[in-house]
């Protein structure tokens, strides 16, 4: 075999093993395989890991926009007319959160935390001065302490002469800062002299400038990857107590700061939410793109506040048989020390049609009161599941409402029809910034690389396979030419004509002696 041939034989050989050996990769998945095992092993809430830091220290800012509903036409209202708002805002503040008093727990399984969040107000993304700005709205003091007394008629008769001494009606007019870090009401400051469990002050966002909702205790995912960032305990408790069932009262997933990696499309994720006292779940919806970063879009679904005809689990969710709302609500009246608070999204969002058409002003729209998570899938986009379940661009967006209907005792409200009144509502967002956003797509690419590379080894197979071919073809046009110059060629007309094949010998007659 010649040196050429050799050559040839050897390519042919290399691309065939390199097609057997990416085909099998590719049917095994073994690089996908390794990938996942060293990140179930990488994100975990252990410090030193990957994602500690930044669970500790969120990187990305996040922004809380406040919006408040002006009343204008309070008198007419409480004659009985259609209310009429005006959306008001954005007032918006930069929060600073991170999560205080980390502490390891159970050999690492468990890490404890407080989270705590602050503000500071930025003007340039504002529409006014919140220290100007006034809003008329609904008076929740009074509504609070009249449903608290409702049910005593000499209660609800002292606390009706203290409204008329001290001039607190049903809707008052505050500014956007009193109305979120507190005023001294009149009407809560006589009530607290004698009650020392009532606060002189009441404020939409009181006392949640530089503190926290408690403490946390949440799985660091090392045993289980499925159980990271999952809320074990709040507040010492396993279990809420403000409901009717066990199946509304369980703390189900995390606090929406973390999620398992390795999240598949059809799973449903939970977010336990201390201020709706609840968990709630999420579904896909659709993929999305964030500053050049695929991500899988989760929302929360109707059935999460539907009413219990609509959606049978959430019975549990009825204060009581009585007091259950229709869909699109929840009062969390039993988390709000009694106080007929209700939730919802923005401008009734996903609620009943009664809702939006008993307010003048209501126009629920997808775009801007969907709440929403965009979580980055850090694999090929024919692999439907999110790898690091890394948060790039995230809104919650919840409405509070006060119920307003008629209470016994208190003559100002006998002209009133129930009506859910809308009195603000806030969007708290992030979007992943650029640094974080450059890390991903590096892992993004090494990711793809990786989970490619069984792709590419068939492809090389393919392209020597190919050469294999041409240099098969040319090897045996080059042997095809090379037994054509050996052959026999007559270089003769005579020789050619010879039918002795080339034995003749052509001999020069002698010439006769002469005589």
């Amino acid at each position: 075999m010649t040196r050429r041939s050799c050559a040839v034989y050897t390519v042919g050989v290399i691309s065939a093993h390199l097609l057997v050996v990416g085909v099998a990769l590719m049917v095994a998945q073994v690089f996908r395989t390794v990938m996942h095992d060293r990140l179930k092993k990488e994100i975990v809430l252990v410090e030193g890991s990957r994602v500690f830091e930044s669970w500790k220290t969120p990187p990305p800012p996040v922004y809380m926009e406040f919006f408040f509903f002006n009343v204008t036409n309070v008198n007419e209202f409480l004659g009985g007319a259609k209310p009429q708002v005006s959306q008001v805002g954005p007032y918006t503040y930069r929060e600073y959160r991170y999560k205080d008093n980390v502490s390891m727990l159970d050999g690492n399984n468990r890490v404890s935390a407080y989270n705590t969040k602050s503000f500071v107000f930025l003007r340039d993304r504002s529409v006014g001065d919140p220290a100007e700005d006034n809003i008329t709205t609904v008076n929740i003091p009074a509504w609070a302490v009249m449903n608290k007394v409702k049910d005593s008629f000499w209660k609800s008769s002292v606390v009706s002469l203290l409204m008329n001494s001290v001039g607190s009606g049903l809707f008052t007019t505050r500014t956007v800062d009193e109305l979120l870090w507190g005023y001294e009401d009149p009407l809560l400051r006589r009530v607290a002299a004698t009650s020392p469990d009532v606060e002189a002050v009441f404020g939409l966002m009181y006392k949640k400038n530089g503190s926290n909702d408690g403490e946390f205790v949440f799985n660091t995912g090392q045993q289980n990857h499925l159980d990271y960032g999952r809320v074990v305990t709040w507040q010492g408790q396993s279990q809420l107590t403000f409901w009717s069932s066990n199946q509304s009262n369980s703390i189900n997933g995390s606090d929406g700061s973390a999620f398992h990696p390795l999240l598949d499309r059809k799973e449903r994720i939970y977010v336990f939410t201390p201020d709706l006292c609840r968990s709630i779940h999420m579904d896909f919806e659709k993929d999305v793109e964030v500053k050049g970063i695929p991500a899988f879009r989760f929302t929360p679904p109707r059935s999460v506040f539907a009413s219990k005809e609509e959606n049978p689990a959430n019975e549990g969710f009825c204060v009581t048989p009585q007091e259950c709302l229709g869909t699109g609500l929840l009062k969390v009246s039993p988390c709000r020390k009694g106080a007929p608070v209700v939730a919802s999204f923005p401008h009734f969002f996903l609620a009943d049609s009664q809702y939006v058409s008993a307010v003048g002003g209501m126009r629920p729209d997808r775009a801007h009161h969907q709440t929403f998570l965009d979580l980055n899938p850090v694999s090929p986009p024919s692999i439907c599941v999110v790898t690091t379940g890394v948060i790039v661009r995230a809104s919650k967006r919840a409405q509070i409402n006060i119920l307003m209907n008629r209470v016994s005792g208190f003559p100002k409200t006998r002209t009133l029809n129930e009506t859910v009144f809308p009195v603000m509502f806030l969007n708290e967002s992030v979007v992943i910034d650029d640094a974080s956003a450059a890390r991903i797509h590096k892992l993004l690419l090494i990711v793809t690389l990786g989970s490619n590379f069984p792709l590419i080894i068939v492809a090389l197979g393919g392209v020597l396979l190919l050469v294999f071919i041409i240099l098969m073809v040319r090897d045996r046009k080059h042997k095809s030419s090379a037994d054509d110059d050996t052959s026999y060629s007559p270089v003769h007309k005579k020789e050619k004509d010879d039918p002795q094949n080339g034995t003749y010998i052509g001999l020069t007659p002698t010439a006769e002696p002469q005589a």
